[in-house]
């Protein structure tokens, strides 16, 4: 894998990624090389067809549209790399379109939903602290890498505020409700010491033995939690939740592209498509000439 790290140390200083971007690009990397290995192939003999291979595998095995995006957009990048690199001297990923990412809507749950799920007891040594991220990732609408990465001092508690850094490494502030912000304290004054075990750490959100919450175990947690109210939970469920219920209630555009950190306002408009498709579905129920 040694083709694999140079490339990794390559991209972090290009693009000046966050650890979790490139724990990301690593995992479907290895994935993509332990594919080619099977088929006696190395990454800069393979040709376009064994890509497509790949991503068939990907689509077949359940993968959704949004991870069959980031595996191909890490590939891509390996091969630019390559190419660069003279290692190649055609990409095969040239002609290797993305799927549309929005080809399906974003679920969001109903706000009675919501408050169903804002609302449940969480049992547990972790009740509070499990509590509070999902009640954090409804108020403010994070990414799963953001919350987990939100350390103590992120947070301004008076002032109802966020400090986080975003894709690209890019930093921006979000409001925090009074809910919150409430069950975070409680969360930091009762059980994280308990987590901690008089150790120290920056971070908010911990997992046993005061290490820094990781995302696949918040995914668990999730998951979890929504069964217990027969809903099929995600982080990104949580997230599409808050952009759709703000935009429901009246909120401007840009306002929440920039509460969410899109770049491009055309990822946000998604959610303009989710709302109409409701207004529409209440007007075909309701309206007697519909």
């Amino acid at each position: 894998m040694e083709l694999l790290d140079d490339f990794l140390t390559y991209i972090s200083v290009e693009k000046g990624l966050s650890r979790n971007t490139l724990s990301s690009y690593a995992t479907d990397l290895r994935k993509y090389l332990r594919f080619l290995d099977k088929k006696g192939r190395e990454p800069n003999s393979a040709a376009a067809a064994d890509i497509v291979d790949f991503i068939e595998t990907l689509r077949t095995g359940g993968y959704s549209l949004s991870s069959v995006c980031r595996y191909i957009s890490s590939i891509k990048a390996l091969y630019r790399y390559l190419l660069i690199e003279n290692i190649i001297d055609t990409d095969p990923t040239e002609t290797l379109q993305l799927p549309k990412k929005w080809e399906r809507l974003p679920k969001a749950l109903s706000i009675g939903e919501m408050r169903e799920l804002l609302d449940l007891k969480i049992s547990g040594n972790t009740a509070m602290r499990d509590s509070s991220m999902i009640e954090l990732l409804y108020s403010s609408g994070l990414r799963v890498s953001e919350l987990v990465s939100i350390k103590l001092g992120d947070i301004n508690f008076e002032a109802g505020f966020i400090r986080v850094i975003g894709k690209g490494s890019k930093e921006r502030v979000v409001p925090v409700n009074a809910r919150a912000i409430g069950k975070i304290k409680a969360y930091i004054e009762t059980e994280r010491p308990g987590i901690l075990r008089k150790r120290q750490s920056p971070y908010l959100f911990l997992a046993r033995g005061g290490r820094q919450m990781s995302r696949q175990r918040f995914w668990q947690t999730l998951k979890a939690v929504g069964k217990q109210i027969g809903l099929d939970l995600s982080p990104h469920t949580i997230r599409h939740c808050f952009a759709t219920h703000l935009l429901e209630g009246g909120a401007d555009l840009r306002s929440v592209q920039k509460m969410l950190g899109h770049s491009d306002i055309s990822t946000t408009q998604i959610y303009t498509k989710v709302t109409t498709d409701r207004v529409k579905k209440v007007f075909k129920k309701y309206h007697p000439r519909a």
